[in-house]
């Protein structure tokens, strides 16, 4: 069966199979030379987005250190941005560049990630990375040093704690301490427990809507009064809109998951500009997150739920060049996941992928890792419907054939794909292994 598609009002047939536009345009992948392609695919964009299938996949963390790496060495780029608390990312920021405790090592840091699931960011292979960064940043002067921020939300508590003990240190008879203490107190009651404040606001007035607005409104007017080599205009400024967006994420959630998704994402794209702005507007930033947020929602059925993610809102925002992503995935292997909410990690074996769905597509063609660039030649071959795996922290095996698969158009969610047919489970910091057979 060829496949077809639509160009403007005319549907245009393909003189290729999906299955066959796989097997002709797979690039094989065995060593780093082999992602010189995609280097130059990714031309001069100023946003790289690398997605993961799961966030306990040894192989996506550790390949898209590798790339990171070549586009900080060979491009030029300024910073990484990944889904994880600003606050904790502070820890490895500070550190990477200099500014922290000299004799702490890459492991000690990231141990500033306690929230679950802890696993995504203390890891040895993170670690490794880290140790990597620092070395680098060791030789630049501080302007060139490349730093690692969290972009996402679940921080509230954290946050404005970080801004109160700032604002002690530095100003204590200051306005923004005052409003910030104010603002803090809304939340305070519920004990840094997301949940009962969620509960509690179907009975909350607007008023701590209004002081996390007014604090943030504040600290932005009075940010040279914060500038110094430390960041802490930026830091002050993204804790503040942490605080004003988280409380605006959990006054939903109960309520509309495609609402509170979307605050999320547009979240993460507003604290991905401060660190853009931060660095300079032709600074270019990577940003790491499961595909999920970084694939284009457009070209996945979470747009009937009228759900958004990064990966649409920046390549609405910036032009066509300036953002390019590239989704991961794989055919089996383990995971480091738990089998429910808040639960400790274990090592879980990952099925072989569904039938008929793009992993199990691409293994059946060949079972050797591969990547393709979705570019004006080859996008439209790879513009049909299709099951792509999606992993998150909660995983169970047995309903894995029921779902974990979301229905895309590969060509059109992802500027490139890197595809590895057999991965193992990353190594937490504090690893207790116990397998779960699938």
């Amino acid at each position: 069966m060829l496949l077809s598609y639509d160009e403007g009002n005319e549907v245009i047939q393909l003189d290729f199979t999906l299955e066959e536009a796989v097997v002709n345009y797979a690039l094989p992948i065995s060593s780093d030379d082999d992602f010189a392609s995609l280097l130059e695919a990714i031309g001069d964009a100023k946003i790289v987005l690398l997605g993961e299938a799961s966030h306990g996949t040894s192989e996506f963390y550790t390949v898209r250190a590798k790339l990171s790496k070549m586009l900080i060495e060979q491009k030029g780029f300024s910073a990484i941005a990944v889904e994880g608390d600003w606050p904790s990312a502070q820890h490895v920021n500070r550190f990477i560049k200099g500014h922290g405790h000299q004799k702490e090592t890459g492991r000690e840091v990231l141990k500033a990630f306690e929230r679950w699931p802890t696993w995504m960011w203390a890891n040895e292979e993170i670690a490794v990375f880290i140790d990597w960064l620092k070395k680098y940043n060791d030789y630049k002067d501080s302007d060139q040093k490349v730093g690692f921020y969290g972009i996402d939300m679940y921080s509230l508590w954290e946050s404005m704690e970080e801004i109160i003990r700032y604002l002690t240190e530095s100003n204590p008879e200051g306005a923004d301490l005052k409003l910030a203490k104010k603002a803090f107190s809304c939340f305070e009651p519920f004990n840094g427990m997301p949940d009962h404040y969620a509960m509690s606001t179907a009975h909350f007035s607007q008023v701590c809507i209004d002081e996390v607005s007014n604090l943030l409104s504040s600290i932005c007017s009075h940010k040279k009064h914060y500038e110094d080599e430390q960041e802490s205009n930026l830091n002050l400024k993204v804790n503040a809109l942490i605080a004003k967006n988280a409380e605006e994420y959990y006054r939903t959630m109960l309520q509309d998951n495609a609402l509170s998704w979307n605050i999320r994402d547009e979240h993460m794209v507003e604290a991905l500009k401060e660190v853009k702005a931060h660095y300079g507007e032709d600074a270019k930033i990577i940003v790491w997150e499961h595909n999920t947020h970084i694939g284009d929602a457009r070209a996945t059925t979470m747009k009937d739920d009228g759900m958004t993610n990064v990966g649409q809102l920046l390549r609405e925002q910036y032009k066509k060049d300036e953002v390019y992503a590239v989704g991961f995935g794989t055919h089996q292997g383990t995971v480091i996941a738990a089998g429910e909410w808040g639960a400790p990690f274990e090592v879980i074996n990952v099925p072989p992928a569904r039938q008929h769905s793009w992993e199990d597509l691409l293994h059946s063609t060949g079972a050797f890792d591969k990547l393709f660039i979705f570019n004006d030649e080859s996008r439209k071959y790879f513009t049909s419907w299709i099951g792509h795996r999606a992993i998150g922290v909660v995983f169970n095996p047995e309903y894995e054939a029921f779902g974990n698969y979301v229905p895309s158009q590969m060509g059109n969610r992802y500027d490139a794909f890197i595809y590895i047919d057999q991965t193992k489970a990353l190594t937490p910091l504090k690893l207790k292994e116990k397998t779960i057979d699938s």
